[in-house]
């Protein structure tokens, strides 16, 4: 079975609750997340740029902390206004754009995210605006997660559907490995099916970190990791690439079910792991280098 190229990393880096479960309790002034990160991932999925126009600088500062790493990767979420709002300006169309131009002309540019809700179904309509976006950001590899399941098996020729899993509730779209463009780009959210219907019930609310995270709180465990495994499997000689991304952020989830999907994705070799996580994940320890 031929091996595609893999990417598998986290949604964000950028998470309070991962200390110490991750990273170090004990920092110099000059400790930065993103480089203790990137000793470990070779992808990151940046979730800010969903919620704020990112300022070049704060990019600039990405490229500066990963450039003594050979490989490395950073996709990049579209903001709201493009895909839930469904208003933006030129201008905004503009400074995507540029921060976009910084990662792809330092070869650090992976992809661009175009997350829609679950209301986003299937109609002409929403196709048509799909297009016009497609259009918009013609010249970046572009990601769809689309979450309603009349979008079930559709594929375009410019872009990559996403895979996602987390709990089946209503209309949800299921978990079954796509291919588009000659690659897979997988999310994994997590089952916390209580939670999720509780975030729904709770939507437009005011709520603190914690209850907005609850429903992401879930830990893959060993044997729904060995069915993910397989299913991600069936689709290697089928495409170029295939980006992995665990969303189960709260308290350092996401990092260890990712080192373990490493794991069973490159064929079960160990792998180099941080003590900080494997002794708050102490199963860990049998995937990793002693």
């Amino acid at each position: 079975m031929k091996t595609p190229e893999l990417y598998i990393g986290t949604a964000g880096w950028s998470y309070k609750d991962w200390v110490p479960n991750f990273y170090p309790r004990s920092q110099s002034k000059d400790f930065s997340w993103l480089q203790f990160y990137s000793q470990y991932f070779n992808v990151v999925e940046v979730n800010a740029s969903y919620y704020t126009y990112l300022n070049p600088r704060v990019v600039k500062s990405w490229l500066n902390q990963i450039e003594d790493v050979n490989e490395f990767l950073f996709t990049v979420k579209l903001h709201q206004d493009f895909t839930h709002k469904r208003i933006y300006t030129s201008e905004q169309t503009a400074a995507v754009k540029h921060n976009l131009d910084m990662l792809k002309d330092n070869e650090r540019l992976g992809g661009l995210l175009l997350q829609f809700p679950y209301s986003f179904e299937c109609s002409d309509a929403n196709i048509e605006y799909l297009a016009k976006l497609i259009r918009q950001f013609e010249e970046y590899e572009k990601f769809v997660e689309v979450r309603h399941k009349s979008w079930q098996n559709k594929k375009a020729s410019t872009v990559t559907f996403c895979t996602i899993d987390q709990p089946q509730i209503g209309e949800s779209i299921d978990f079954n490995p796509v291919i588009g463009n000659g690659a897979a780009y997988i999310r994994f959210h997590g089952r916390n099916e209580d939670a999720w219907l509780n975030s729904i019930k709770n939507f437009g609310k005011r709520q603190t970190y914690e209850e907005q995270s609850a429903r992401y709180k879930y830990l893959y465990s060993p044997g729904e990791l060995a069915e993910i495994d397989y299913k991600i499997k069936e689709i290697f000689d089928k495409v170029k690439k295939v980006f992995v991304i665990m969303n189960n952020h709260p308290h350092g989830d996401a990092v260890a079910n990712a080192f373990e999907l490493i794991h069973l994705l490159r064929d079960k070799v160990k792998i180099e792991i941080p003590g900080t996580i494997i002794n708050a994940y102490p199963r860990l320890n049998n995937i990793a280098i002693n």
